[in-house]
């Protein structure tokens, strides 16, 4: 889809410049496909708004994108959804500041919408159980679920990290893992008897089966012998939840949640689980203080005689 319509060359020159933007994204911050795929999405979104007024993504001006975020909500965006766009549109914006295309940022003066702090939603640790024991492990690629969800869970991976884990990455006789996560930022995770015993019923007895001579890199593959996708991996928790009979309304993020609460409410420290989890400011990993603060405030009200 073309950024405008207005004249064939100009077209042609901008949508060259917001990929120059994504690449210079991915280059200097080493940001996922995913969330450059995000960035695009937003500002083409931006750019046919604008090409409708007959104005461009380089020369709009500050009333300009303010009437795009207002439509946006009109049209029912929420404050998140809002804030991330502005974001887009503001990363975008100092970008062109910065290589002197443009001489003022027409995002700058734009209050971002104040949001709450959702507390992530996490399972209960018998729902847990109950997710992790639903696949058929007499099956080849039950077996292999299984140990996904046993590894999600036993590390606090994101599902991108886990479907992006190589084999050499990981070393099941010292139970750990070295995981690449956001801005190629590396990080060593532990594994713990459980998911290690899994895994290694999965190479010896699943993957051997699933790549029948094929080679891959990949940890998880799938029948083709190719890595699994985020998509297919998030039906596949979505699937399992349903069989387990979990009600809770599960996130691609569900276990990660799951894995930060339980070790809270077990004693972990604050410092470690940013650690594991590979947050770069506490700040992000204290939002799982809440989670465990209102658990106990279940607790006591569930079984404090005067609760």
């Amino acid at each position: 889809m073309s950024i405008v319509a207005e004249s064939p060359g100009f077209e042609i020159a901008e949508e060259a410049l917001l990929e120059r933007f994504l690449d210079t994204l991915w280059m200097e911050q080493g940001l996922s496909d995913h969330t450059l795929a995000a960035y695009r999405s937003d500002l083409k979104g931006a750019a046919v708004f604008l090409q409708r007024q007959a104005k461009t993504l380089t020369g709009a001006q500050r009333q300009d994108l303010l009437a795009y975020l207002t439509q946006r909500v009109k049209a029912g965006a929420r404050p998140r959804t809002t804030a991330r766009l502005l974001s887009s549109l503001r990363r975008f914006y100092h970008y062109l500041v910065r290589e002197g295309r443009l001489q003022a940022d027409p995002s700058a003066q734009i209050a971002a919408p104040k949001l709450g702090r959702p507390l992530p939603k996490s399972l209960t640790e018998h729902e847990v159980e109950s997710l992790l024991e639903t696949p058929d492990v007499k099956q080849v690629l039950g077996l292999r679920d299984r140990a996904m969800l046993e590894l999600l869970y036993a590390s606090g991976l994101r599902v991108s990290e886990s479907i992006a884990l190589p084999v050499s990455q990981l070393n099941l006789r010292q139970g750990v893992l070295r995981v690449v996560g956001k801005g190629n930022k590396e990080r060593l995770v532990p594994l713990g008897e459980e998911a290690a015993d899994w895994l290694e019923r999965y190479l010896n007895e699943a993957r051997p089966s699933l790549l029948r001579g094929r080679i891959s890199d990949a940890l998880f593959v799938t029948q083709r012998g190719t890595a699994m996708t985020r998509q297919a991996f998030w039906h596949l928790i979505k699937r399992y939840a349903r069989q387990a009979g979990i009600r809770t309304n599960l996130s691609p993020h569900g276990l990660r949640h799951s894995f930060a609460t339980h070790l809270l409410n077990h004693g972990a420290d604050l410092r470690v689980l940013q650690m594991l989890l590979g947050h770069s400011n506490l700040s992000t990993t204290q939002i799982y203080t809440h989670v465990a603060r209102e658990r106990l405030k279940g607790v006591h009200a569930a079984h404090h005689p005067r609760g």
